[in-house]
C-alpha cells in the first residue's frame, strides 16, 4: 500500500482537548494502523477560544507574556498574546484579558466589567512593532461598547461635567462627549483585522445586552439599562464623530467591543476560520492530502455557520478530498453537513457516560475512534 498523507485539522473540543491536543491524539490513532503515514497538524480555531494558540502552532511563531487589567479593571491578569514568524502580525483573544472564564458567575456583572485590559493588550502588541494585529472578539464577559478598549488606548470618555467616566457598560449613560486627541497615533498606522462570525447589531432585540447579556450575570433590568446605555453610546458617537454604527452588522459582538473596534481602530471584520484557513495555508496542506480529518466537542446544523469544522470542509470540498469529521455529540439535523463537503461525522464516545467522564476520556476516545476510521479506509 502507498504511503497514505492525512491532513489533520480540528477545533478543541471544550473543556477537554485543545486544538493541538486533538490533533495529538488523532495522529496516534493513524499511526496504530499506519506509522509510515504522513501526518501534516493543523489544528484549527475560528475566532474563539484557541485561536492564537492554532496560529502560533500552525505558523511556528511564538507567545509573548503580558499582565493586564481582568474583566475587573481593578483585578489584574496574567495572559498571552501570538506574534506571527514574521513579527509583523499580532494575534490574541479578548477574552484572555476579559473573558467570560476568569469570572465566577458571582461576580459577573456587566455594569462594571470592562474591556479596558484589551486596550492594554493592543498597546503592548504595538509596542513589538507589528504591522497587523488579528483578535479574535468571542467569549467576552462585558457590555461596555468597547469603551474601556478605546480608554486604555488614549481616548477620554467625558460627562456633562467634563469628568472621566467610570469604565463599564454602567457608566455609559453619562457619556456627553469623546475626545480622541490623545489616541494613541500608532493605532491608525497599524492595520486590525476582527476574527467574528457574530453578525449581531450593537442595541435591540438581537443587539449586545439582549441576546448576550444574561450570561454575563444581567438581570432583566440591567439588561434594558446596558440597551439603552450603548444606543446613547451610538448617538454620542454619531454626533461627534460622524460614524453611524447602531446597525452596523457584528458591531454588537462580545459586548459591543465589535463596535469599538470599527469605530476607535478603524477594523475590519473578517471570518475567524477564514483568517486562520489563510494564516496556516490549509488549502495547500489538503491539496497534498489523500484524507482530512475535522471535528469539534458538539457537531450540528450550526456547524455550517462560521464553525471551523465548516471551513475546513468547504476547503477539501473544492480539492475533492475525503472529510471524516468527529465530535464528541451529534445534535440536531446534522445532515445538512454532507452537502458541504463531510464524508461522514462520527460520534466518538465509547459508552453512555456523565458529561464529566467524557471530557475526561476525550483523547482517548477521539483515538479509538480516528484508529477505527482507518482501519476501514486501508481495506478499500
Amino acid at each position: 500500500m502507498m504511503k497514505k498523507t492525512f491532513v489533520l485539522a480540528p477545533d478543541s473540543f471544550k473543556e477537554s482537548m485543545s486544538a493541538k491536543t486533538a490533533c495529538e491524539a488523532m495522529a496516534r490513532g493513524i499511526r496504530k494502523v499506519l506509522p509510515e503515514a504522513e501526518i501534516i497538524q493543523v489544528p484549527m480555531a475560528d475566532g474563539g477560544e484557541g485561536t492564537v494558540d492554532a496560529l502560533v502552532d500552525g505558523s511556528q511563531g511564538t507567545k509573548i507574556d503580558v499582565e493586564v487589567s481582568g474583566p475587573i479593571p481593578t483585578e489584574k491578569v496574567k495572559t498571552y498574546f501570538g506574534l506571527m514568524a514574521d513579527k509583523k502580525t499580532a494575534v490574541m483573544e479578548m477574552a484572555k484579558a476579559n473573558g467570560i472564564e476568569l469570572l465566577s458567575k458571582e461576580k459577573r456583572n456587566p455594569l462594571i466589567t470592562s474591556t479596558y485590559g484589551t486596550g492594554e493588550m493592543i498597546l503592548a502588541a504595538l509596542d513589538q512593532g507589528v504591522e497587523k494585529i488579528i483578535i479574535g472578539i468571542g467569549g467576552s464577559v462585558t457590555n461596555d461598547g468597547g469603551a474601556g478598549m478605546a480608554q486604555a488606548l488614549g481616548a477620554h470618555f467625558l460627562d456633562k461635567a467634563g469628568q472621566e467616566l467610570a469604565v463599564g457598560g454602567g457608566s455609559l449613560g453619562k457619556l456627553a462627549k469623546i475626545d480622541l486627541s490623545d489616541m494613541d497615533p500608532r493605532v491608525k498606522d497599524t492595520e486590525i483585522i476582527i476574527a467574528s462570525d457574530v453578525t449581531n447589531p450593537l442595541v435591540g432585540p438581537k443587539g449586545a445586552s439582549q441576546v448576550f447579556g444574561p450570561q454575563k450575570g444581567a438581570t432583566k433590568e440591567m439588561v434594558d439599562e446596558l440597551d439603552k446605555n450603548l444606543a446613547h453610546y451610538a448617538t454620542i458617537i454619531e454626533q461627534g464623530l460622524g460614524i453611524d454604527i447602531v446597525d452596523r452588522p457584528g458591531a454588537g459582538a462580545a459586548g459591543g467591543l465589535g463596535a469599538g473596534l470599527l469605530v476607535f481602530t478603524e477594523a475590519i471584520m473578517q471570518s475567524g476560520v477564514n483568517i486562520v484557513t489563510e494564516l496556516t495555508h490549509l488549502a495547500e496542506k489538503i491539496s497534498q492530502a489523500d484524507y482530512v480529518f475535522t471535528g469539534e466537542g458538539g457537531m450540528d446544523f450550526q456547524t455550517k455557520f462560521g464553525k471551523a469544522p465548516y471551513g475546513v470542509a468547504k476547503i477539501a470540498k473544492k480539492y475533492d478530498k475525503p472529510v471524516f469529521a468527529c465530535a464528541g455529540y451529534i445534535g440536531e439535523q446534522v445532515e445538512v453537513l454532507y452537502d458541504e463537503g463531510m464524508t461522514a461525522i462520527f460520534g466518538i464516545l465509547a459508552k453512555a457516560s456523565t458529561l464529566e467522564e467524557a471530557l475526561l476520556s476525550g483523547e482517548e476516545n477521539l483515538m479509538r475512534t480516528v484508529e477505527n476510521i482507518t482501519r476501514v479506509l486501508i481495506t478499500k
